[in-house]
């Protein structure tokens, strides 16, 4: 068994919002959040104000403890204050993938029983149609403005008391983010009050931040990386968010410029960007303090590029999943000089974990050997909705989590190295594909039918009268390119109209600048 080698910490025992706006009076006019857009900010005590706000408008409009609300949005400066002022309220909140289609938002609606939608005018007819497919939805708000829904902004003025809920942080459930675990089916992911708040307790001794620090944040708050490293935690520690709607590299880099950014939390396909993209050179960069990368295997090469050019330390990795609330190992911001090239860190405070024989999981193995990475502590979450069965065989009687991917320790300074996947899901830039979706017949580009009908109308024409004819000679001989040319061929067409989960849904942070994908089951 590994144990962290930093202190212990006890369990917060508070809701989320006032773990993370615990400091925010003491903060005052620090900017908390600001748009990276068109530069509108949000202070602490605004944001504080704002969710408390918020919070009364929603109990007035019938939200009640154990309701689910359906947050259902990109990255904005009000995605925090709806975030806070759901849970204020005593509901829990399901993150949805802000590109969803109107047919997986419903899935989430029916499974989560969610009762209410916070989403933007853009999205407006998507979360509609899903609320009519779900049935049950009591209510859509909107965070900016729209015709016919109350809005957040309009909220503010609420006059309403402020809700007084006896929230439960060891079993009241906060945030219900759908992770595809380790079977690749969506299932939502019960975190409490206590996990999440007691893993950025964790996670603080080994990357702190404080006021003065500035945060970049690209990556989707809906999902629990986002949530944890680009709002909980930068937030809980008096920190400035700057947010950015979506990955394009130019804004990106213009807004590491202009506001100074710090600190980086990415995903290696920015890594990529920012170590090869000829872009970087027309940017000061020079306020940069360290990169932290996550989602995704990083290259070891890929990572040292980048950071020699930014003149950094080595870019560190961090590693959990979303049924840890999400954190168990990074890099410390101490070490990052330090780390071996390739390791995603060593244990935060007050995990333990184990690494236990592929063939025999009742055995330990020693450092160096690799087997299952199995994971206890706090932030462990409380199971999945609904799903009692896929609960147990996550984690067994002992507390355990059984993470499904294989690692191992080096022998001398604790670094987890992840080199593999238990089961055949692969991972895509952190997400997860079927094989199956790679393994069927590629699919014809478009058009194709079309084409092949062409062809063979114009061949008739040229033979003339049908006549009788024996079959065509070459009917059996093999393809003249040979294997190669299958390949090539296999690829032209998966490039040309590739499966729709690959088509429709790109990671996020890569250079292309398409709609980023569900991120449902990415770890850290």
């Amino acid at each position: 068994m590994f144990r962290s080698e930093y202190a212990d910490v006890p369990p917060v025992d508070l809701p989320i919002h006032d773990a993370v706006l615990a400091r925010a009076a003491e903060f005052g006019d620090t900017p908390a959040l600001i748009d990276g857009t068109d530069g509108t900010t949000l202070s602490y005590e605004q944001v504080d104000r704002f969710h408390r706000r918020i919070a009364a408008a929603l109990a007035e409009a019938g939200v009640r403890k154990g309701d689910v609300l359906a947050l259902h949005s990109p990255n904005t400066i009000a995605f925090p204050t709806a975030f806070y002022a759901a849970t204020r309220a005593g509901a829990t909140v399901t993150t949805v993938h802000p590109l969803a289609t109107a047919e997986e938002f419903a899935k989430q609606l029916t499974d989560s029983a969610a009762r209410w939608i916070v989403t933007v005018s853009p999205l407006l007819e998507t979360a509609r149609r899903a609320a009519e497919l779900a049935g049950g939805v009591q209510e859509i708000f909107v965070c900016d403005s729209a015709p016919g829904h109350r809005s957040l902004i309009d909220m503010l003025a609420s006059a309403a008391p402020e809700p007084r809920i006896a929230i439960d942080p060891a079993t009241d459930v906060a945030a219900l983010p759908y992770s595809s675990g380790t079977t690749g089916i969506p299932k939502g992911v019960m975190l409490t009050h206590r996990q999440i708040a007691t893993n950025l307790a964790q996670l603080h001794p080994a990357i702190p931040a404080g006021p003065g620090d500035r945060v970049l944040a690209v990556l989707p708050f809906f999902h629990i990386y986002g949530l944890t490293a680009l709002m909980n935690a930068p937030l809980r520690q008096g920190a400035t968010v700057v947010v950015l709607p979506r990955f394009d590299l130019e804004q990106f880099l213009a807004a590491v410029q202009n506001h100074r950014i710090t600190a980086l939390y990415v995903a290696p396909p920015i890594v990529l960007a920012l170590a090869k993209h000829p872009a970087v050179a027309q940017y000061d960069l020079s306020s940069l303090k360290y990169i932290v990368s996550a989602a995704a295997p990083l290259d070891a090469r890929l990572a040292a590029a980048c950071s020699e050019r930014l003149g950094l330390p080595p870019v560190g990795q961090a590693y959990g999943m979303t049924e840890l609330s999400p954190g168990t190992h990074v890099v410390p911001l101490d070490a990052m000089r330090d780390a071996p090239p390739g390791t995603v860190g060593k244990l935060i405070a007050g995990t333990e974990m184990r690494i236990v024989s592929l063939d025999d999981p009742g055995k330990d193995l020693p450092p160096g050997e690799s087997g299952e990475i199995l994971i206890r502590g706090p932030q462990v979450m409380k199971g999945y909705l609904g799903r009692p069965d896929a609960t147990t065989a996550m984690i067994d009687s002992d507390g355990w989590l059984h993470t499904g991917d294989v690692g191992h320790v080096d022998g001398g300074g604790g670094w987890l190295f992840v080199v593999d996947r238990v089961k055949e899901l692969i991972k895509y830039k952190g997400f997860q594909v079927a094989p199956a979706e790679l393994e069927s017949p590629p699919p014809h580009p478009p058009g194709h039918r079309r084409r092949r009908r062409h062809r063979q109308v114009q061949r008739r024409r040229q033979r003339g009268p049908a006549r009788l004819r024996g079959p065509p000679a070459d009917r059996h001989r093999p393809h003249r390119g040979g294997h190669h040319d299958v390949r090539r061929r296999t690829r032209r067409a998966l490039q040309t109209d590739p499966p729709r989960h690959l088509h429709r849904r790109r990671p996020p942070g890569g250079l292309r600048q398409d709609p980023p994908p569900p991120a449902q089951g990415a770890r850290m």
